[in-house]
């Protein structure tokens, strides 16, 4: 046989055939320690047995033939019902399948040993099993619905030497019964690693085409990068579009002056020459018009589908980069079963959003909080089954994984029903270990104790056993969870259960991000680590021990200029206002002044070239709309700089308003709205009439700025995520402090019935957007508020 190097050999396909049945197996083992006659249950894991079997004659690892050959008679004795797997003999059969992975490394004498006692464990428990004719093995074995024998079922094929000596039949046979077993029906795309290759990534195409296709994980990424640039650049279309339409207005211009000339000079008597010369060009330039006309015509329709492929195309290589977020659990119920046999108690364990499609790169990071979070849940807060009942519950405990997508985010829940968190011995242990005294531990709320259970170290065990103990299970969570830009929330009800809920982003590729200019540069800050945007007078910066404050939330926060952090030449302080945007959170959190914002942007994720190393302050870049490049803020690395100016005394103040500055209030408008587009055109036609406009990008984020900040007015859409407009006008009009605020509603439903819900909730005005025009939006607001300057 001529060796082809662009495929694998013999041995590494029956590794990736070795993985994948033992996934099966697994699978279908943890079934049946729930339910040991399911039948789909049985019949699935000796076809996986036998088939990998057979896949180990054709190669020659005959103790993966010994190890496959002893399991497949265990479950076919239970088929016939001679034999009942029971817990034990479970565990036994799961021993088997954790070698399996292993068989094929001729130098692991490890695995050769472990087949070995493997095989005699098995033997052992079916030395009392009743024997069974060869026909209804068979029978049993090649199931009458397979179109074809497996190549196990083939007695012409021959042991060889070697597996690089095999020849191209035994490598089809092989090669088809490893096509045979890919289950999923549409393309897939999911991380090498778990075939044994860290830096590839496995697609397997339609079964129909019959092709596995291996791609290397860094050619994905460039081609999500390429596509992403390419999206920048079919938008460079539009601008271009819109300049052209200038230049058919100067055009159209021209020509009205042309007309306006040929009649003044229709009373004159012309040189024939001169007439005709003059309606020449009154000719090409109606022909010029036209001609443009067409090519804009043009231009816009290219345009149109030019940026729909360049989108196609990215939402494609997008979604090659996601995988199902059960290709990154396979493991965990056999974890959790484990460990509860080890802790003596019964657990249920239930998967929900098997199939959510999830970032392969936040998928790789999840296993170990994930495996951090359930053992916590196990050992913490199912009881045991004594326990239990004794409390009214059933025995057996119920502990769930849920995965699912919501308000553009991936959100993962681990929550059990045991005896939820005990909060007095969380206080005692907070006292013990010194993190709070007895006076604030007793004024903190429930869930600002829960979060101790995030902190470094802590655990409220006292003693350390090979479940928990050491305090670093909820705390690495914590830790990865933020370093894709994460939160954690946990929750309980005593005697319940516990709730730890993960809020993630969909992706690491793409970002969401505050764009702000800091000394003429655009920066991108991601919008997970944005806890507000403000417009600040200078007046209310006051100046304690030092430092700059202003109250926020109830309380003082530090305010640092971002051109202290990015050592940039300070702006010229010529207003009286500051814009800032509030990052960090608890003692750490600060007002970071801007020169201004520059709106919302989806940003394609480009990571800085490697050999720049870490650049202090940035961690990526990417490209806007117009393709000007942008740097991506480190949110940690500017807390971090901001922690050194202030240790080091060299914080600047931002500078205060002359004795020119203006004195005159300005009107303060909140915008809420869930669509970038009509945020931006409102935020920007109220702000060039001097309003100083906040913006909130739904009802929820608008409640809680109402009821942190003072406002003169609320413009309101009605249809959004969290909270709607018309539940936050009602919020609004029922709290005695906000009742008197006015409240428009500006929304595309513009039936009477709804127009009658919203002034019926106590808006004081509403707006429909399809009849929506600049002055129209500008009157209603001089209506209730006045003028921008009071």
């Amino acid at each position: 046989m001529t060796d082809d190097p662009r495929r694998p050999s013999l041995i590494d396909l029956f590794r990736e055939e070795a993985r994948t049945q033992a996934r099966v197996l697994n699978d279908g083992l943890l079934t049946l320690d729930r339910a040991p006659r399911d039948a789909a249950a049985l019949e699935s894991c000796m076809r996986a047995a036998h088939s990998l079997k057979g896949a180990a004659r054709i190669v020659g690892v005959q103790v993966g033939v010994e190890l496959a050959h002893a399991m497949e008679d265990c479950f076919v004795a239970a088929q016939e019902d001679r034999a009942l797997l029971d817990a034990a003999w479970i565990d036994e059969l799961l021993r088997g399948v954790d070698i399996v992975a292993r068989i094929g490394n001729d130098e692991d004498e490890s695995a050769r040993d472990a087949v070995s006692a493997c095989v005699t464990a098995l033997q052992a428990r079916m030395a009392g099993v009743a024997a069974h004719a060869a026909v209804l093995r068979r029978e049993v074995a090649t199931p009458v619905a397979q179109p074809a024998p497996s190549p196990a079922d083939s007695s012409t094929v021959e042991t060889p030497t070697s597996p690089t000596s095999a020849d191209d039949a035994a490598f089809d046979l092989l090669a088809e019964a490893l096509r045979a077993e890919a289950t999923p029906a549409t393309a897939v795309v999911s991380t090498g690693t778990s075939a044994g290759a860290a830096s590839e990534t496995s697609t397997t195409t339609s079964a129909d085409s019959g092709r596995m296709l291996r791609v290397r994980a860094d050619n994905l990424d460039r081609l999500l990068s390429l596509s992403g640039e390419s999206l920048v650049e079919s938008r460079w279309l539009k601008p271009f579009a819109q300049s052209m339409l200038r230049v058919k207005r100067v055009q159209r211009d021209g020509s009205r002056a042309l007309d306006q000339l040929h009649e003044t000079l229709a009373d004159l008597k012309l040189d024939p020459r001169a007439h005709a010369a003059l309606e020449e060009v009154r000719r090409l330039t109606a022909e010029s018009q036209h001609l443009l006309a067409e090519r804009l015509a043009d231009l816009e329709s290219f345009d149109r589908r030019s940026t729909h492929l360049s989108q196609q195309l990215y939402d494609a290589a997008l979604q090659c980069r996601m995988r199902p977020f059960g290709d990154g659990t396979g493991g965990l119920a056999r974890m959790v079963r484990d460990v509860a046999r080890s802790l003596g108690k019964k657990v249920r364990w239930q998967l929900v959003g098997e199939s959510t499609q999830v970032d392969r790169d936040i998928l790789d990071l999840l296993e170990a909080p994930l495996g951090h979070m359930l053992r916590n849940a196990l050992d913490h807060g199912i009881e045991a089954p004594a326990v239990r009942l004794a409390q009214g519950k059933p025995d057996e405990g119920t502990l769930t994984l849920d995965a699912r997508h919501t308000a553009g985010a991936l959100l993962i829940t681990v929550s059990d029903d045991g005896a939820g968190v005990d909060l007095d011995a969380l206080r005692d242990s907070i006292l013990r270990k010194k993190l709070a005294s007895a006076e604030t531990a007793a004024r903190l709320s429930e869930a600002e104790l829960l979060e101790f259970l995030l902190l470094p170290g802590f655990s409220l065990r006292d003693q350390v056993t090979e479940v928990s103990g050491r305090g670093v299970g909820l705390d690495a969570v914590h830790d990865i969870v933020k370093r894709v830009r994460g939160t954690v929330r946990i929750t309980q009800e005593r005697g319940l259960g516990t709730r730890v809920q993960l809020q993630l982003p969909l992706t690491l590729s793409v970002i969401r991000s505050l764009l702000i200019e800091v000394a003429g540069e655009p920066y991108a800050v991601p919008l997970a680590h944005v806890n507000r945007t403000l417009h600040v007078s200078r007046a209310d910066i006051e100046l304690l021990e030092g430092h700059q404050h202003i109250a926020f939330g109830g309380r003082s926060i530090g305010v640092v200029t971002a051109h202290q952090i990015l050592d940039t030449a300070p702006p010229a302080s010529d207003t009286d206002t500051v814009s800032l945007i509030v990052i960090g959170d608890g003692p750490q959190t600060y007002g970071v002044v801007v020169d201004r914002f520059l709106g919302e942007r989806m940003l394609v994720v480009q990571p800085l070239d490697p050999r720049l190393g870490k650049v202090r302050n940035i961690t990526a870049g990417a490209l806007m709309e117009n393709g000007d490049p942008v740097l991506i803020a480190d949110v940690d690395d500017w807390l971090r700089s901001v922690e050194r100016l202030v240790a080091g005394g060299e914080l600047k103040h931002t500078e205060q308003g002359g004795p020119q500055a203006t004195q005159r209030a300005t009107r303060r408008v909140l915008v809420v709205d869930d669509s970038l587009t009509v945020r931006e055109l409102e935020r920007k036609l109220l702000a060039t009439r001097g309003y100083d406009v906040t913006i909130a990008v739904d009802g929820m984020d608008g409640w809680n700025a109402v009821r942190g900040e003072r406002f003169d007015l609320v413009i309101t859409d009605i249809d959004m995520p969290r909270m709607d407009g018309i539940e936050l006008v009602t919020l609004i009009k029922r709290d005695p402090l906000l009742q008197s605020l006015p409240v428009m509603i500006v929304s595309y439903k513009d039936r009477e019935e709804d127009r009658r819900a919203g002034l019926n909730a106590g808006a004081d005005y509403y707006l429909a957007k399809g009849s929506f025009h600049d002055e129209a939006l500008l009157d209603a607001v001089r209506d209730l508020i006045g003028e921008a300057y009071g």
